[in-house]
């Protein structure tokens, strides 16, 4: 079964990257990944907001367009919710991930299933800089399971070798088993 997954962001905050994991991950875990964003009217711009897709499935994904339904929606920055409908479009049993401390109340959101972490705080204890997006995959990992943690990991070290791999697997294992909150 396919799962499709919309990522908003701003630029430069590596929705892309996330996507990418992702798709990596659901290699690793012996199934079929595609991640690409969404770069049009000037939002690849660093600030902006911008869109990132991954689908993942057991079987070749054959479809190429952009994500109308998703399963899951990701964002990466609360002050998007300002300026996006992040929940258009979304499934009736769709869930929703946000890197945010604020309270579901504070929101103003419809969906029944909505996920937080402060990917920041996070981040920011382990890598020392606020790089929110493996803590995000950590924590979709963990609530989805979509990707095991053992594809996940594995995703974060093939694409960052080294010491900042392991600190970015480190947030993603501390995320994917002590950060995950239901609102």
């Amino acid at each position: 079964m396919m799962k499709e997954i919309r990522i908003h962001g701003r630029g430069g905050q590596g929705s892309l990257v996330l996507a990418q994991f992702m798709a990596i991950a659901a290699l690793e875990d012996g199934k079929f990944g595609q991640a690409f964003p969404f770069l049009g009217g000037g939002g690849e711009r660093r600030g902006k907001p911008i869109v990132a897709f991954c689908r993942l499935s057991d079987r070749p994904i054959r479809v190429r367009s952009h994500i109308h339904t998703p399963d899951f929606v990701i964002v990466q920055d609360a002050t998007i919710l300002n300026e996006v409908d992040i929940e258009e479009g979304l499934k009736a049993d769709g869930a929703i991930l946000i890197n945010t401390d604020r309270k579901r109340h504070e929101l103003g959101l419809k969906a029944d299933k909505i996920f937080t972490i402060s990917g920041e705080d996070l981040s920011r204890r382990i890598l020392g800089r606020p790089i929110i997006n493996t803590a995000l995959l950590g924590t979709f990992a963990g609530f989805s399971k979509a990707l095991t943690l053992t594809a996940v990991l594995k995703a974060v070290r093939i694409k960052f070798p080294g010491e900042i791999g392991e600190k970015n697997a480190q947030v993603v294992e501390e995320s994917f088993h002590a950060f995950i909150k239901e609102i």
